[in-house]
């Protein structure tokens, strides 16, 4: 059951140990209004949630995240098994450190500066605030030689913040985006701060091993520390590792909900509200930039005015939950994204039969797995992205190994999901080509990738993905806070490492 909100005026997390801690920008859960009055909350729907959900209810840890409403005081909370502590963020601090250089400065620098990031002082000032109010939170609840896994690239000054505090802890950190190379992140004006606050972890994780190679690369140029591979050697004698994690989806679930009767008669119930055509194109995306959602759309409408599509028999069904709305950008993306649709209906519609449908709004599991049910070719094209959980879920519910995955060359899944139709999103002809081949090619062959895809996202699944980062965090360091060193020659710093 969900419980009610409760106000505090304590700032601190009192009463509450763990040795198990994971810290993220958001709590896992969402407020929603009940019938009587009373707010209570319910899971949140979010990739990040859908992929730490399982891990926390295993290890019976304590999440520390905002609430999402400013100048808000929370008591600590359980929900659903989960033991949950809000952290306060005040209003100005919500302004700057999130919307500011989380989401205008950050966001887009790791995204391949596919809209200008911005670059301001004070924002800066208080995203280094609200991290140490993070890290505080973290070093009051944590047990004495605790695991504390720290998400994403609102916190990145987190982990040395905590290591100063609680010198006693593991640290794990995980980059859930992109993690850009040296000739865009040089642009950053704090690059070494965020540096040197990302080596207080143990591990710092990524999406992919480029990402992990630019971390190393830039550590060696900016700070200086001295590398071999995977391994940042610090002056104190601590090292820290740098590799790939890529993150996945609880594909059993998603495979279980796709196989329940209640879901498939949904799946034919969307295909009928379409008109029962041939083919059922689907993209599900946040409302952001960086997803390509334009580009993909003029692709399909183009296949449709130049009639190599039928909108009779095939139509895009395009998921875009809202996202950051007081973001200028995303604004914008909002209104570019609506007259797109619209001309491209009143160019080639037909009474009753829109070629795209636009969903400006979010669903439950329940439905996504209905949607990805009905959809004979799911187009997943962003400009870039650090992983991409949408991929993973569709091919997780083709349990007949039916259906046609379009993938994006620059989403990190286009490295496990290698059977994908591959493309690149700005190539809008290419783009074209590769729907056109996704809805043509004969059922034989698009079995046959889906069931390569299968296997691998059963085999990698979110479970795999947090058990081989939390067993490698274990072996970072032996019992008692002592080092662990590599062996032989690679125990001097010096030896073997790359040139600075």
């Amino acid at each position: 059951m969900s419980d009610s909100v409760r106000t505090r005026g304590s700032s601190k997390p009192t009463g509450v140990r763990a040795s198990f801690v994971v810290l993220a920008n958001r709590l896992p859960v969402d407020r929603v209004s009940m019938p009587d009055g009373s707010t209570a909350w319910r899971t949140s729907p979010g990739g990040l949630v859908t992929a730490l959900e399982p891990v926390m209810r295993r290890q019976g840890g304590a999440w520390i995240g905002w609430s999402g409403a400013p100048d808000e005081k929370l008591d600590p909370f359980e929900h659903d098994g989960l033991q949950l502590v809000p952290i306060p963020i005040k209003a100005d601090e919500v302004e700057e450190y999130y919307e500011g250089f989380s989401n205008s400065t950050l966001w887009p620098l790791y995204h391949d500066v596919i809209a200008p990031p911005e670059f301001h002082r004070e924002w800066f000032d208080a995203y280094v605030v609200v991290n140490r109010r993070f890290a505080e939170f973290a070093a009051e609840i944590a047990e004495p030689n605790a695991v504390v896994w720290v998400q994403d690239y609102q916190l990145q000054l987190v982990p040395q913040m905590l290591r100063e505090l609680r010198p006693d802890l593991r640290i794990g950190f995980f980059l859930h985006v992109p993690f850009p190379p040296v000739e865009l992140y040089t642009q950053l004006p704090w690059r070494r701060r965020i540096l040197e606050g990302l080596l207080g972890a143990d591990i710092v994780g990524f999406q992919t091993t480029g990402a992990a190679q630019n971390f190393v690369r830039l550590v060696r140029l900016r700070v200086g520390h001295k590398t071999h591979r995977d391994t940042v050697y610090l002056p104190d004698g601590r090292s820290v590792v740098a590799k790939a994690y890529p993150i996945s989806i609880d594909t059993g679930y998603f495979e279980e909900l796709a196989r329940q009767p209640e879901t498939e008669a949904r799946a034919s119930e969307i295909r009928a509200s379409l008109g029962n055509p041939r083919f059922v194109l689907l993209g599900v995306d946040r409302l952001d930039y960086t997803k390509g959602l334009p580009q993909r759309l003029r692709a399909f409408g183009e296949l449709a005015s130049e009639g190599l599509l039928d909108p009779a028999d095939a139509v895009f069904v395009q998921v875009a939950p809202p996202s950051r709305e007081r973001v200028d950008q995303y604004r914008r993306l909002r209104d570019e994204i609506d007259r797109i649709v619209g001309r491209i209906n009143g160019d080639v519609g037909r009474i009753g039969q829109p070629p795209i449908t636009y969903l400006h709004s979010s669903y439950p599991r329940a439905e996504m797995a209905a949607l990805y049910r009905a959809a004979d070719v799911m187009v997943v094209t962003p400009l870039r992205d650090g992983m991409n959980l949408v991929a993973k879920e569709y091919v997780a519910t083709r349990y007949l190994d039916s259906g046609a995955l379009v993938l994006s060359e620059f989403a990190g899944a286009a490295a496990e999901l290698k059977q994908a139709y591959l493309v690149n999103p700005y190539d809008i002809n290419g783009m074209k080509a590769t729907m056109l081949k996704a809805i043509s090619d004969p059922p034989k062959e698009k079995s046959k990738r889906m069931r390569a895809m299968r296997r691998q996202v059963k085999e990698h699944d979110i479970e795999t993905w947090a058990r081989t980062f939390l067993e490698d965090l274990a072996q970072v360091r032996e019992p008692h806070g002592k080092r662990t060193r590599p062996v032989g020659d690679e125990a001097r710093p010096g030896a073997a490492s790359e040139s600075r």
